[in-house]
Parts: structure tokens; C-alpha cells; sequence
């Protein structure tokens, strides 16, 4: 049960109460034991995408996360006709990475270890139980004696409480949380290396690869896991990175971090214990960051979660990694995610679309294309095959950096719930 305090009334010196009756929507954390999370892997046939979050690119078969549910495992090998081949039921998932045959997911607070040598029989290998009790949006989730919180019951409730005879204000209520009139009140839960190959993700990846490590990131640190033995991963060091982390982007031995406060660069040399090299600030915004050459591209969006109101792309110099520079910015209307290829550059503009950069000039970007009329949130772009995900599909595309050609290949429709 979760107790909250909710004080709406009290008259300084009142002695007179009268009994009232409120009603009030009350939320109850619905707990799901781990025993239950844990025993409810598998891997189904194909269904419909609902809502979409990570996507994920290997050995040309794609995997896009089910947010919080799992993952749809899509054969890609022809970008014309992409084939669901089935889905893996994880609860709790929200970021992956692959190496070799073996794919690394979460669920709620365990690390998952995928065989996907078939992807149309993937299987659980080994997970490693509650290595992600501080994991971002889990944090406070989980008890160890009643489970995860994985929902919310909303129930009316009519009660009867004291109240201030005069106001009828009610005094004091406790034990809920809960909704009264018109006033809402919230509160919180108490409860690339190597020989095998490693996939690529799009730029709001928490989970990246590099060498024999998987690098996971939550709001404020960074887990690494020993993935030498492909099947059989070993918690590693923990790093603290600050305050508002959000992705993470690995580059040559650098790791660049995206926080709601700017980037940060690490020095990724040692791969078990990277160290901070400097960091780029800007206003708060939400803040995906990929790399290329000399220069860092930044989105900031505005938007309730990142406290922020700047929509723009940040070009940053990166010459000298002890000390970014800003090279130049250009307004956006809403970018989400990005991703750059060679003299091409893609960002993600949520409802307003994709747009298609040639950035052979950085002064003054060249604006190629502007797809409207779709929904865009994060892209990856690879060997003149662009790949985009949106709340109303999974849209692909040809491109050539240098004619500029753009055409689209193919779209798996999105069903929102």
C-alpha cells in the first residue's frame, strides 16, 4: 500500500468538525511477482506493433522493442518486404544490444541473455536477477517481498472523513493516493570490437557495445557488464555520470553521453573503467547526440520530461575532446532522434516528420528532403538504407548522399492502442 499524506484544509484554530462524505479515484499499485515476470519469456508468433520504442539492426534482421513488453523480430534481408517473423514476450523491456548470436535485453530488474543464432526460434540462455533495481523509470518499483509494480488499478472510493465545519474542507486523508475535484495530486512509489559482430542501434539507445563490454545506462550512472563469454555476462564496474543521462553513443574508443544538461565525452581506452574526458552544456533539453569526424550533432527538444522549450540541432566541435566548442545551431520544430552517414544527415522531427540533411557544407546545412505526413522518433541509417520508427510505423527508405536521390522502400504499419 502506498501512503501519502493529503492535506487540502485546516483552519488555524478550528475546534468544530463535522463527518462529510468525498469521493475519490484512488490508484493502487498492481505487484507482479518476478517468479511470474521470469517464467513468462517467450518467444510467439508475429502481432501487431502497438507502441513502439528501441530499434535494433543485425546480420540484416531487425529487432524493435514492444515498449515494455518485448521485442518483434522482423527479417530485413530485402528492405522491399520486410517479414515479421515472431515476438519475444519480455516484460519490463525497453533497451537492447546484440554480439555475435546473442542479444542483451532487460526486463524490469534483470539482464536477459538471448540466443537469436535462429531468429525464428530465438531462446533465454541465462539472465542475471535484479542487476537494474535503480534502472531508470524502475527505480522505487520493486519490492522484494511483493514483486514489481508492472500496473495501476484506479478504483472510485467513497468515504467518510472529518471535515472543517465551516469550509467543509476534509482535514486529513491517508493511505492513498488519490485525485479530489479538480486537483490533481501526485506521489511517488516507495515501494564496436571484437570478432563477433555487434548490431547498431538508433541515437536513443541506453544499451551500447564496445569490445567485450555492454555499457547500460539509467538517469544518473552507467552499468557495464563483462560479455567475454558471449552467453554468460559478468556484472562489471558502475560509473556515476550526474544528473538527467539519457543515451549513450559509443565512437571509435569514446563514449558520448547525452544528458538533459549537454554531452558528455568518456574515454573508452579501457574498456572495464571508461573515464571522463570533458563535457558540452546547454540549456536543459532532451538531448540524443551521434558523432562523426570532428563533430558531435546534438538534438534539444522541448518537452515536459526534459524541462525544456529550445528546438534546435547543435553542431559541436570536437577537435580538441578536453574542450567542445559550439560550431553553429539550427532551429528545428520538435527533433526527437538522429542519425548521420557520411555527408548525410537525418533527424526526426516526431509529428513534423523526417528531414534529410546534406551537410557537406556545415555553415549552411542543406535542407535534401522533408518527409511530412508520417510520424518520426529515432532513425538508423546504413549502407543507403534508412530505417525509421514512428508512433504510426516502421518506415524504410533509399538514399544517396551524393545525388540526394530519396525514395521510400517499404512501411510496417503501426496500431495504436
Amino acid at each position: 500500500m502506498i501512503s501519502a499524506a493529503l492535506i487540502l484544509g485546516l483552519a488555524s484554530g478550528c475546534t468544530d468538525t463535522c463527518e462529510v462524505t468525498h469521493s475519490y479515484i484512488s490508484y493502487q499499485p498492481v505487484y507482479t511477482t518476478t517468479e511470474e515476470i521470469r517464467s513468462s519469456l517467450d518467444f510467439l508468433p508475429s502481432r501487431e506493433i502497438n507502441t513502439p520504442g528501441r530499434i535494433y539492426y543485425k546480420d540484416d534482421y531487425l529487432y524493435i522493442n514492444e515498449s515494455g513488453k518485448g521485442i518483434h523480430v522482423i527479417d530485413n534481408r530485402n528492405p522491399r518486404t520486410p517479414n515479421k517473423l515472431g515476438f519475444i514476450n519480455i516484460p519490463g523491456n525497453y533497451d537492447l544490444a546484440a554480439k555475435g548470436d546473442f542479444l542483451y535485453a532487460d526486463s524490469y530488474v534483470d539482464l536477459v541473455v538471448l540466443d537469436i543464432s535462429n531468429p525464428s526460434g530465438i531462446t533465454e540462455v541465462t539472465r542475471l536477477n535484479g542487476v537494474f533495481e535503480n534502472f531508470d523509470v524502475y527505480s522505487g518499483l520493486w519490492d522484494a517481498q511483493r514483486g514489481i509494480i508492472t500496473d495501476w488499478e484506479e478504483t472510485m472510493i467513497e468515504e467518510a472523513f472529518e471535515s472543517d465545519c465551516e469550509t467543509g474542507n476534509v482535514l486529513v486523508m491517508e493511505d492513498a493516493l488519490a485525485f479530489d475535484g479538480s486537483a490533481a495530486f501526485r506521489a511517488s512509489s516507495n515501494a564496436s570490437g571484437g570478432e563477433s559482430t555487434t548490431g547498431i542501434g538508433g541515437s536513443l539507445a541506453k544499451f551500447t557495445i564496445y569490445d567485450n563490454y555492454l555499457y547500460t545506462i539509467n538517469s544518473f550512472e552507467m552499468q557495464l557488464f563483462d560479455i567475454e563469454d558471449l552467453s554468460a555476462p559478468e556484472t562489471g564496474s558502475i560509473i556515476p555520470l550526474g544528473w538527467g543521462i539519457e543515451t549513450i553513443f559509443p565512437y571509435g574508443d569514446k563514449l558520448f553521453i547525452g544528458a538533459v544538461n549537454g554531452m558528455h565525452i568518456y574515454n573508452n581506452v579501457n574498456p572495464e573503467s571508461p573515464e571522463w574526458i570533458s563535457s558540452y552544456e546547454h540549456v536543459n533539453s532532451c538531448d540524443p547526440v551521434v558523432v562523426q569526424d570532428d563533430y558531435a550533432y546534438v538534438t534539444l527538444r522541448s518537452g515536459t520530461e526534459c524541462e525544456g522549450f529550445t528546438n534546435q540541432l547543435d553542431i559541436v566541435d570536437i577537435s580538441d575532446l578536453s574542450s567542445p566548442e559550439l560550431f553553429k545551431s539550427y532551429q528545428m520544430q520538435n527533433p526527437h532522434g538522429l542519425g548521420i552517414d557520411g555527408t548525410c544527415l537525418f533527424i526526426t522531427e516526431g509529428e513534423f516528420g523526417l528531414k534529410f540533411f546534406d551537410t557537406s557544407n556545415l555553415d549552411e546545412l542543406e535542407l535534401v528532403s522533408h518527409q511530412q505526413g508520417l510520424h518520426a522518433i529515432d532513425v538508423i541509417p546504413l549502407n543507403d538504407n534508412l530505417m525509421v520508427i514512428g508512433n504510426d510505423g516502421f518506415h524504410q527508405y533509399s538514399y544517396d548522399c551524393e545525388t540526394g536521390d530519396f525514395k521510400e522502400l517499404s512501411t510496417i504499419q503501426i496500431t495504436s492502442l
